[in-house]
């Protein structure tokens, strides 16, 4: 019987810069003025930015989007049946979760090694924006 587990990958403070930094550049790009959160693999804040110009109504969505992201080990959306949106169960998840739950796509976890170690959440573009700015962000870490 195992009684504990070792060597399980942790996110850094220099790795949340790089996947904030990355998401940034991706929003630059699109040209649309992004929040952004890190959070670590429990959902606990790591870093955050608000560019210049995102309304600051998205700070909490962004928030919300890592923290979901990182305790479902999965990215945010709306849950699927097949391949229709399950509208009733993704609102129910957050209307009935205490966990910090969303809907909304833009939240994505970060895995290393197979595990997460955290997530990035984007707010303040369309869902698609959001997601990927994310996604941009999340791929930091593929190249380490």
């Amino acid at each position: 019987m195992t009684l504990i587990t070792r060597n399980h990958p942790k996110l850094t403070l220099a790795g949340a810069r790089a996947v904030l930094e990355a998401a940034e550049r991706r929003a630059e790009e699109i040209r649309v003025p992004l929040v952004l959160a890190v959070v670590d693999d429990g959902g606990h804040l790591f870093v955050f930015e608000r560019m210049d110009g995102a309304k600051p109504s998205s700070i909490a969505i962004a928030i919300v989007k890592a923290q979901a992201a990182a305790l479902r080990r999965a990215p945010t959306g709306p849950v699927m049946t097949s391949d229709q949106p399950n509208l009733s169960v993704s609102f129910g998840l957050a209307i009935a979760n205490h966990l910090q739950q969303t809907p909304l796509r833009g939240g994505v976890p970060l895995v290393v090694d197979g595990q997460v170690v955290g997530a990035i959440g984007a707010s303040a573009g369309t869902e698609d924006q959001d997601l990927d700015a994310a996604r941009a962000g999340a791929a930091a870490l593929e190249r380490v």
